[in-house]
């Protein structure tokens, strides 16, 4: 019998689960109940990403299928390009995978900054807190109240489901999730008004003198000035705006106050231009409530899973927008484990720009839309066969990922690299082993698993900032160009009625069946039953950026002005905008409306 191997799944999502398995029954295996963030279960994803049947098996260039020394000499050659650019996917959470970087920064190439999902949030924490903490899985645990903002747990966060097990449990959300339908209270909210939101419910909390006055006196002085700012805001009108009233508000705050709360905050508040207002507004009503630095209490968003590493593959090299990348400036683009040509916004752009690129070179492991494209493509190895480091930015556990079985098929990252650098001539490449020591070393055991450097047991409980002794800012400004409460109101004293609104609002949500672009694709849009169309029924979507045709599935879970296209959808991303969020360089897929007409 052998030994079992432990390592751990490197999908992209909060759980990061520890898998146990061995050689010989390989690809049998199961969770591990003992590890801390999971309870022993294993998503079906993690089956798709061994048996899926569009892994790429051959190396090839211009089309013809080609011998791996080919191949990579064929990439060597690209590089030696004026421009190039390596843009990363996030298919795979391993931290080798960013060993590239090196390289690129040998070459004076170029990378990206931003990205396609959390970062306008991560800056609204980060003008709030100066650094962004997250949130123990064990303190979750000890909440009595759970609030779930824009975050759709039963698909992204699985492994949180028995951590609010017993809990009073208060959804936010426009759509009728599966957790919402499971909750206390269920707040459906009309799209992108999360921040409006926040902001009135702190400010029923200092009129309702709830605010924890001793917290804020030591940790944010400046909250009379934000209670200001809160009474700005137009009472009657945004709750109208919100899709809300007194009562529901009301309730929220029954299940809140004086309760040890917790916010599970999700990706969908911060998919628009003012996305970093809505986490540090959301922020700002914890500080209100005083639920940082306690016991059982705060905010767990997307948390940045190198903090307080020292990581060997950050680089100073030149970069340009994740989510915005003008690919045409470039003379050979590295796609590695991403689908540009199917996952950035306004896809009619990007395609036609990785078209004109001289050498598009795709690194990965499945055929998709921007590998059927590229001129050299290279398998790569998935997470069972090959040494690795998991980081979480769902916790803050790290985990060794070892190698399982052995495979002919596709190169590792690590190898890419040593391969670049000695056709290149270059040195000072380190061995795998001595880069995955150097992560580990780094890490602190603790109940016999190793943790980020970054934890901390009760995140803020001696103040904010990089130092711990800083205050926490609260918001103080909004300005939002594409719906403005203020003139919306301005235009309800001219008019006692408004003109009807055959736009839908567009959202974008993961997928159960898929990791955004890999495994399984969608072609349909989910429609209220009240919109008037039938299941099954062809119709076009068209928004201002571009169109595609769907296949119509009847919900009665969303709201009626909003339609939903899982990100997964083929074509959704012809309707969205290639913008970037005012903070944090971040993707804005849902500031977009589209309309429906039928085929």
């Amino acid at each position: 019998m052998s030994e079992p191997i432990h390592t751990a799944c490197g999908l992209d999502c909060y759980d990061a689960c520890r898998i146990v398995t061995d050689e010989i029954h390989f690809p049998k295996m199961h969770g591990d109940k003992e590890h801390p963030a999971g309870n022993g279960a294993l998503c079906a994803l993690i089956n798709k990403s061994i048996h899926e049947a569009g892994r790429i098996t051959q190396p090839r260039v211009d089309g013809k299928a080609v011998s791996m020394e080919e191949a990579m000499a064929a990439v060597a050659e690209a590089f030696k390009a004026e421009r190039s650019l390596l843009w990363r996917g996030s298919g795979n959470l391993g931290v080798m995978q960013e060993v590239t970087n090196l390289f690129m920064k040998k070459i004076g190439g170029s990378l990206t900054h931003g990205s396609l999902c959390d970062a306008a949030g991560e800056a609204g924490i980060l003008l709030g807190r100066g650094v962004h903490r997250n949130l123990p899985v064990e303190q979750i645990a000890k909440a009595e109240t759970v609030v779930v903002w824009g975050r759709n747990v039963t698909v992204t966060n699985a492994h949180m489901m028995p951590f609010l097990e017993g809990k009073k449990l208060v959804v936010i959300d426009p759509v009728k999730t599966p957790i919402a339908k499971k909750a206390d209270l269920h707040m459906q909210i009309e799209p992108r008004m999360d921040y409006y939101v926040a902001i009135l419910l702190a400010r029923f909390v200092f009129m309702e003198d709830g605010e924890d006055l001793e917290w804020l006196e030591e940790f944010a002085p400046e909250f009379e000035d934000f209670y200001d700012y809160t009474r700005e805001h137009r009472i009657k009108a945004i709750l109208e705006h919100i899709g809300t009233d007194l009562g529901e508000m009301g309730s929220i705050l029954e299940l809140i106050r004086g309760q040890k709360t917790v916010f599970l905050v999700g990706a969908g508040v911060q998919k628009y231009s003012t996305g970093s207002y809505t986490l540090q507004a959301i922020d700002a009503l914890a500080a209100v409530l005083g639920l940082f630095g306690k016991e059982g209490c705060g905010v767990h968003y997307l948390g940045d899973s190198k903090l307080g590493f020292e990581n060997p593959f950050r680089v100073k090299t030149t970069s340009v927008p994740k989510a915005t990348t003008n690919f045409s400036y470039f003379d050979t683009v590295l796609v590695q484990g991403g689908n540009p040509a199917a996952s950035m916004p306004d896809t009619n752009r990007v395609k036609r720009e990785l078209e004109g690129v001289e050498n598009l070179v795709y690194f990965g492991l499945y055929e998709n839309e921007t590998s059927q494209m590229a001129r050299i493509v290279i398998p790569a190895k998935n997470f069972f066969e090959k040494e690795d480091v998991r980081l979480s930015y769902g916790h803050h556990y790290v985990q060794k990922m070892n190698k399982v079985v052995e495979n002919d098929i596709g190169i590792s990252e690590y190898d890419f690299t040593r391969y670049l650098f000695d056709a290149f001539g270059f040195d000072g490449l380190e061995s795998e082993a001595a880069y995955i020591e150097k992560w580990l070393l780094q890490c602190e055991e603790k109940n016999g698993f190793l943790c980020s450097p970054a934890h901390e047991e009760i995140p803020y409980a001696e103040g904010f900032g990089e130092s711990g002794d800083d205050e926490f800012e609260f918001i103080d400004d909004y300005d939002d160009d594409f719906i403005n409460p203020k003139r919306f109101t301005k235009y309800r004293k001219k008019s006692k009625t408004k003109p009807k609104d055959e736009t839908f609002w567009l959202l974008s949500p993961k997928s159960p069946k898929s990791l955004n672009t890999q495994f399984f694709r969608d072609n349909r849009v989910q429609i209220h039953p009240d919109a008037g169309f039938e299941e099954g029924e062809a119709v076009r979507l068209v928004s201002e950026h571009g169109e595609h045709t769907f296949s119509v599935h009847l919900n009665e879970d969303i709201r009626p002005n909003c339609v939903v296209v899982t990100n997964n959808t083929t074509g959704v991303n012809s309707l969205t905008p290639a913008i970037l969020s005012e903070e944090g360089h971040n993707a804005c897929y849902q500031e977009v409306k589209v309309r429906i007409e039928r085929v």
